[in-house]
């Protein structure tokens, strides 16, 4: 019964942890569109382990972005500073390739799109 309970208030845990972390994400924008990257569609995958540790999985709306190469750093720097957060490993990826159908229905709307 012990266990059971510990693991219910760690499951909590982590789950108000990832809350956080994804309002985190929510305060960044991507440079050419004004939508913030979790809305957008650009974080395909978001694991929290036991420790805090972040590591997220996303991607960019084309390969030649012009901030590929310092877009993931910002990401992991503003995720680190999530109280909870031990440290944050961002990978991007190209499979599958980003498209409009990701985005959620806030970020149609604001571009127009719906």
């Amino acid at each position: 019964m012990i266990n059971l309970v510990r693991l219910v208030s760690e499951k909590r845990a982590e789950q108000g942890l990832k809350r956080h972390v994804v309002a985190a994400l929510r305060t960044i924008y991507d440079p050419e569109l004004p939508v913030n990257i979790y809305d957008l569609g650009l974080i395909y995958d978001l694991d929290i382990d036991a420790n805090g540790h972040v590591d997220i999985r996303m991607t960019l709306t084309a390969p030649g972005c012009p901030v590929a190469q310092s877009f993931p750093k910002q990401v992991e720097q503003t995720v680190a500073e999530v109280k909870g957060v031990t440290g944050a490993h961002v990978e991007i990826v190209w499979d599958p390739p980003w498209d409009q159908s990701r985005m959620t229905e806030a970020a149609r709307l604001q571009l127009g799109l719906v």
